[in-house]
């Protein structure tokens, strides 16, 4: 098949498509000519040289020279998109390498973005000859998403995939493309902000699995990249504008999580939250807890999830009552706890409710949105679990209610225990685990 002139053009153009001089070969055609036995023209054979490739690159020629949409057609015929990319980013460096690059950011996920065949990486050539289709080496995870190419007459023809992996001149390459990518995105981020909330929408998913990979390696270049949904309204924010949004006296960055930023606003620990003047940001995907909990601080705030036990709203004074209050109730909150048994730590009053009767909280590391990511990964997270507190509203009429079962009616007591507590997981967004009792116990107060 390598003397068939199809595969002849199909490898020039593949692999030599940009060298600087002509390919020539000579191509068999065809041509119409007048039939002396019939009306129809005759198809006649012949034989022509032809040059097959088109010898000078766009990556070669000045950026001034090249208009958008020659870079958006090359990009669709290139890489096979559909689409227009999102940015086209230019790289021409001389010094301990030289090379060129002509990168792009796609418009949309490409359609096997997220299955196992995707394969990342960049289209390396050497002075206009393609020595491999993709080179994964050239691009960090997070940026994985990037298209395009680099051309350096510095690396040799000859050069191997698993010499590429140990190769110095690609790693001085790789690095500032990662630099020039990031930076790109910093300039789209601060000047076309529009532009950048779309690309963020489309990829930054990515950007926050960069932030927790590799035990947050990439973390310090990425985070001022990342955007999250928060309680100031419908746009989007950066962990610097909310620093700068802080209210006096506030040291911690505050957030939540769940499904929708709908389902978070509704928690009862928002309401609590929101009241103090302080902001929240809404984390509804699965990555960001742990992006950042990897994190840990920004700009000297530290995070706090706000549905976790020690979520610290309450002035010294507050605290020592509501531990009076506690201490007060422990006969009422030991028979609550013996009612739920292991599911949860404990049982308590508190006054970080607003105008809820109960939530849940979690103490420790683990909170109830990672147990769910956790459990929804393949072996169930290996059986982690978040230790849940059902938090009691002191101020509401509930309360008083409990109080006077404990004295009239223990075993209602109970019953209604195991009610606010399946109230309480359907309020996190937690999964209830016998919907069937549940409705039997609302009936029966009912009747």
């Amino acid at each position: 098949e390598f003397l068939e002139e199809w595969k002849l053009r199909e490898l020039i153009k593949k692999y030599s498509d940009y060298i600087r001089f002509p390919i020539r070969m000579a191509v068999t055609k065809t041509k119409k000519v007048a039939s002396c036995m019939s009306d129809k023209p005759d198809e006649v054979p012949y034989v022509e040289m032809e040059t097959l490739n088109s010898m000078v690159p766009i990556w070669q020629r000045k950026k001034a020279d090249v208009k958008p949409e020659e870079y958006n057609e090359f990009y669709r015929e290139k890489f096979h998109d559909f689409a227009d990319p999102q940015r086209v980013i230019t790289v021409s460096a001389e010094g301990a390498v030289t090379y060129k690059a002509l990168l792009f950011i796609p418009g949309a996920t490409p359609f096997d973005f997220y299955t196992k065949e995707y394969e990342k990486g960049l289209q390396l050539y050497s002075s206009g000859v393609l020595i491999m289709d993709k080179c994964p080496d050239l691009l960090p995870d997070h940026f994985s998403f990037v298209r395009g190419l680099i051309d350096s007459a510095d690396l040799s023809l000859n050069i191997s995939r698993e010499m590429l992996q140990h190769d110095h001149q690609l790693k001085i390459i790789a690095k500032a493309i990662n630099r020039k990518i990031k930076n790109e995105l910093t300039r789209m981020l601060k000047n076309e902000r529009e532009k950048y909330e779309a690309f963020f929408k489309t990829f930054g998913v990515q950007l926050k699995f960069g932030v927790y990979a590799n035990y947050g390696a990439e973390k310090d270049d990425l985070k001022d990249l990342l955007l999250f949904r928060s309680s100031a309204g419908e746009g989007m924010m950066t962990l610097k504008e909310y620093v700068d949004g802080m209210a006096e006296g506030q040291d911690t960055i505050y957030y939540a999580c769940g499904d929708t930023v709908e389902k978070i606003a509704l928690l009862p620990q928002t309401d609590a939250v929101l009241s103090k003047g302080y902001q929240v940001l809404y984390l509804t995907d699965d990555v960001d807890e742990f992006a950042l909990q990897m994190l840990m601080e920004y700009d000297g705030k530290k995070f706090a999830n706000i549905t976790k036990d020690d979520l610290n709203l309450e002035s010294e004074d507050e605290k020592k009552a509501m531990e009076q209050k506690n201490a007060d109730a422990k006969g009422l909150l030991d028979t609550m706890k013996e009612a739920l048994g292991e599911e949860v730590s404990a049982v308590k009053f508190s006054g970080n409710l607003g105008s809820h009767a109960v939530c849940l909280s979690a103490e420790g590391y683990l909170s109830m949105e990672m147990e769910k990511v956790l459990s929804s990964m393949p072996g169930g997270g290996q059986g982690a679990k978040a230790q849940l507190v059902l938090e009691i509203n002191d101020k509401h009429p509930l309360a008083e209610k409990l109080f006077a079962l404990l004295k009239d009616d223990p075993e209602t007591l109970k019953k209604y225990t195991k009610i606010l507590y399946d109230q309480a997981r359907l309020i996190s967004g937690l999964d209830v685990q016998n919907p069937t009792a549940l409705a039997d116990s609302i009936v029966d107060m009912m009747l």
